[in-house]
C-alpha cells in the first residue's frame, strides 16, 4: 500500500469530466517515483494522453501552468493545497494524505508536554486530515489545544513560505506534526514559543530550541560576512507564487541609499550554479522562496541573506527581532 493517498478516483473523475485530452502531471521530488504509474493508470482509464513535468517542484507557488499552458488541458498537481493565485491551466490539487499511523508517536508526546496546558497545533498539507484525531486525543488526556488560521492556508497549516497560522495562538507550546526541520524551526522563529516537532516517519520527538540556535549563529555569521559587501546582486524567481518585483526594486533602492551598487537577477530555479558569473557581486539577497537561504546556505560561496536579513546588516533591524522571510499570498508584492 501507498505511504500516500493519491486519490486516482477523484483524478480520473475530474479528466473525463472536462474531457481532457492532454494532461500534465506535476510532484514534489518525493513523489515522483508514483509518476509513471499514475500516468499509466490515467492512460489506461481515460482517452488522455500524460505529460509528466520533470522540473523540480517546491509547492503550490511552483504549479508548472505556465510552462504547460500551451501543451496541456488539465494539471494535476501532488501534495499541496491551491494558493490565491492566478493558475494559467485548470490546476486540480491532490492534498496526497499521508496514510501513517500517528497513534504511537501521540503516546510519545505526552511525556515530553507534561507541564504543558495549553498547545498549539501545527502541520503540513499531508497531515491535516490527522489534526482532528490528534485533537481530541490531546484533550482526551487533558490538555486545550488551538488551532491557528490565516488567509492563505488552512486551519492549523503552514508552509515553507507561510507561517500566518501560528501567530499570535497565546500557547505555551506549540506540537508540529511533520517530517523535517525547516518548518518547525519557521514556528519556532515566528512565534518565540517552545516547539516539539513529532516526526511520524521516523518516530521522533524532538525540542527545536537546540536547532533553532545552530540555525542562527550560521545565519549571523552570514551576516556579518556581507557587512563588507558594497555589490548586491537581488534574486527574483519568475515562479508565479514567489514572483515578487516590487520587494526587490525596494531592495534596490534602499541598498543604493547607502552608497552601494544593487542589480535584479531574474530567475526561474535559483541555486548555486546561476550565480557563478557574477563575480563582482560581494552577496546576494533572494526575494525568492525564503527557504534557499536557510536550507541551501551552505552550498553558496558568498553570503545569501533573505530581505530581513538584510535590514539587519543595514542596520533597519536589530538581531535581536530576528526573523525568517513570509510571503503574504494575500499581500501579493507586485
Amino acid at each position: 500500500m501507498s505511504m500516500y493517498d493519491m486519490d486516482l478516483d477523484k483524478v480520473i473523475r475530474k479528466i473525463n469530466s472536462k474531457d481532457a485530452q492532454t494532461v500534465g502531471l506535476q510532484f514534489p521530488e518525493g513523489l515522483k517515483m508514483q509518476a509513471v504509474k499514475i500516468a499509466r493508470i490515467i492512460e489506461d482509464e481515460t482517452d488522455a494522453t500524460v505529460i509528466i513535468s520533470g522540473d523540480p517542484c517546491f509547492g503550490a507557488c511552483d504549479v508548472s501552468d505556465w510552462k504547460m499552458k500551451d501543451s496541456v488541458d488539465l494539471i494535476v498537481h501532488y501534495a499541496h493545497t491551491p494558493l490565491p493565485l492566478k493558475y494559467e491551466v485548470p490546476t486540480l490539487f491532490i492534498e496526497a494524505y499521508s496514510n501513517i499511523d500517528v497513534k504511537k508517536n501521540l503516546e510519545k508526546c505526552l511525556a515530553e508536554l507534561k507541564g504543558y496546558s495549553r498547545i498549539g497545533l501545527a502541520t503540513t498539507t499531508q497531515h491535516l486530515h490527522l489534526l482532528a484525531e490528534i485533537k481530541d486525543y490531546l484533550e482526551d488526556n487533558g490538555k486545550e489545544v488551538i488551532l491557528g488560521s490565516s488567509p492563505s492556508t488552512r486551519k492549523g497549516q503552514v508552509l515553507g513560505c507561510n507561517f500566518s497560522s501560528i501567530k499570535d495562538l497565546n500557547v505555551e507550546i506549540i506540537l508540529f506534526v511533520g517530517s523535517g526541520n525547516f518548518h518547525p524551526l519557521g514556528i519556532k522563529l515566528f512565534s518565540n514559543t517552545p516547539v516539539l516537532a513529532m516526526d511520524p516517519y521516523n518516530n521522533e520527538i524532538r525540542k527545536m530550541d537546540e536547532y533553532a540556535d545552530r540555525i542562527l549563529r550560521i545565519r549571523f555569521a552570514r551576516i556579518t560576512k556581507a557587512r563588507t559587501a558594497e555589490k548586491w546582486g537581488i534574486i527574483v524567481s519568475s515562479k508565479e507564487g514567489q514572483y515578487r518585483m516590487k520587494l526587490a526594486k525596494e531592495i534596490k533602492k534602499t541598498i543604493e541609499e547607502k552608497g552601494m551598487e544593487a542589480y535584479i537577477i531574474l530567475a526561474d530555479n535559483i541555486n548555486p550554479d546561476i550565480l557563478l558569473p557574477y563575480l563582482e557581486l560581494d552577496a546576494f539577497v533572494v526575494s525568492a522562496c525564503p527557504r534557499i537561504a536557510i536550507d541551501d546556505s551552505q552550498m553558496y560561496k558568498k553570503p545569501l541573506l533573505t530581505p530581513q536579513e538584510l535590514e539587519i546588516v543595514l542596520n533597519k533591524r536589530e538581531w535581536e527581532n530576528y526573523q525568517l522571510d513570509e510571503i503574504l499570498f494575500h499581500e501579493r508584492y507586485r
